[in-house]
């Protein structure tokens, strides 16, 4: 299919996201009616805007397998739903986008499984999604495709629809060469990235990992952050028999070169996602809000610090090993229940994948046994909950929160070390970081921690309760500088400024 194939594309889109689910949930009104709601997460509140004033529209799947819906509008958004089977659901979502590509890019936390079918699935999955994509975009349009699930889609889309602009954002890390060298079908990825004008990272390094990858295993010249990507197919073949050794810094030789043929380039670059700061701020400011955080305090008995967990229950988010800290310093006396306690939360997350059912297990089995050892008849050391909150309610205790603890081994970025600081307008409170996060780069005046170390996370908790109050605030005004004045809008609005240049 061609742009010169379909007129109808001068009445499409000027601007379109693509994303694995669309920009609404769907709800039940108190009729018992169903209806549609905007999506909380801080992406749509980024691009929502966008799309308002520059006829946009959004390519997702909506939710329900098995069901095939028309394209709706819905608050100035134009919604075109991509349906998914229960079976592709399994195997090209659970299965190669969580199975496979989700434990490769984090650094092999858990080991990643290679299937064949789960391949199969993911490509034409993919293709569906470029497809759609290619029949809503108008001519020229600036078209932006997110995250890892749909990598494949800014070539197939290039293929389809010449005309339009591309620009893809990577929001979990990329791994390092040798780690994404065990992917087999790692050429087809790169190539699918590579079929955008522009690729953004969460950090540098991811930045720099694709790269690398893209130079050791296709063997395409870059500078300045730009692939030149050979239009000669011959000469952008893979090359499959060749073995590069990324820790001794070799490579195959050039096969391109600004002078030795055609090309079109591809900008590879960081572009640190942030958080919906004016939201977040506004609630703290909620008397509602202030209050509820009190009444956290008081039904945890007002102990002196509170730590506070808040991730998915994922293996990528270091829970265990925070458990496992706070656990030993209650053995060795450094902190004690009444004066101290811990709050974790741990919203559900893919809950028919194998290995994150046995994380439950082990850490609700974890948090039973500190409990029953350590509780009081007034007091609890671990209060887990096991459920998603509300951003009211999550504003409510970071604001309860003296102490919030982000451990995570590997994360692209993780908004929740943002969101914390941005609720912290007092100016108190402390935030211990892994140096493993995209946020690490940010908020340098973080208690920066190495998760893996125990001792190390243990006695930066220790410190965390002890901080001087002068030390304390000078750290959080520092963090809550570099988060206000870079939110989400300003994320997106450096992304397609850097795409509309290129």
């Amino acid at each position: 299919m061609s742009v010169t194939d379909k007129a109808e594309y001068e009445s499409g889109y000027d601007f379109v996201v693509v994303a694995n689910r669309l920009a609404v949930n769907r709800v039940t009104n108190e009729d018992g009616t169903t209806g549609w709601q905007r999506s909380p997460g801080g992406l749509v509140t980024a691009l929502a805007p966008i799309m308002a004033t520059s006829e946009g529209a959004w390519v997702g799947w909506h939710g329900a397998p098995d069901e095939t819906l028309e394209p709706f509008d819905h608050e100035g958004m134009h919604l075109h739903p991509v349906p998914l089977s229960d079976e592709e659901l399994e195997n090209y979502y659970e299965g190669f986008s969580n199975g496979t590509l989700w434990p490769l890019y984090h650094d092999v936390i858990a080991r990643p499984l290679f299937h064949r079918h789960w391949w199969d699935a993911y490509r034409k999955v993919n293709q569906r999604f470029a497809e759609a994509a290619a029949k809503v975009a108008a001519r020229g349009a600036t078209v932006w495709v997110q995250d890892y699930q749909l990598q494949l889609v800014p070539q197939m889309l290039r293929d389809l629809r010449e005309d339009v602009k591309i620009g893809f954002f990577n929001h979990i890390p990329f791994p390092p060469p040798g780690l994404f060298a065990q992917l087999p079908w790692r050429h087809s990825v790169m190539k699918g990235l590579l079929g955008a004008d522009l690729i953004g990272f969460q950090r540098e390094s991811d930045a720099r990992n694709f790269q690398r990858a893209v130079r050791y295993r296709l063997g395409h010249y870059i500078k300045a952050d730009q692939v030149y990507v050979p239009l000669d197919s011959e000469t952008a073949a893979p090359l499959e028999g060749f073995t590069a050794d990324p820790a001794r810094g070799t490579a195959p030789r050039q096969l391109s070169s600004p002078e030795s043929g055609t090309f079109r380039l591809s900008e590879a670059k960081a572009f640190p996602i942030s958080i919906d700061t004016d939201r977040i701020v506004e609630l703290s400011n909620d008397p509602k809000i202030i209050a509820r955080a009190a009444q956290i305090r008081a039904e945890l008995g007002n102990p002196e610090t509170i730590f506070l967990g808040v991730d998915r229950l994922d293996y990528t988010k270091g829970i265990r090993h925070r458990l496992k800290a706070y656990e030993e310093l209650l053995q060795e006396g450094k902190l004690e229940v009444g004066k101290h306690t811990m709050v974790q939360i741990a919203s559900p997350s893919r809950e028919g994948v194998e290995s994150y059912q046995v994380l439950r297990d082990e850490i609700e089995l974890t948090v039973g046994r500190i409990n029953g050892e350590y509780d009081t008849m007034g007091h609890t050391a671990v209060r887990y909950l096991h459920h998603s909150y509300p951003v009211e309610e999550m504003v409510a205790l970071y604001l309860a929160a003296d102490v919030m603890l982000v451990t995570a081994l590997r994360d692209g970025m993780n908004l929740v070390a943002k969101e914390y600081v941005a609720a912290r307008k007092s100016g108190t409170g402390v935030l211990v970081l892994s140096e493993f996060t995209g946020a690490a780069d940010q908020l340098r005046q973080a208690l920066l921690i190495n998760p893996h170390d125990i001792d190390e996370l243990k006695a930066a908790m220790v410190q965390a309760t002890a901080l001087d109050p002068e030390d304390e605030k000078k750290r959080m005004r520092s963090l809550r500088r570099q988060v206000v004045s870079h939110n989400v809008k300003r994320w997106a609005e450096d992304f397609l400024a850097r795409l509309d240049q290129l």
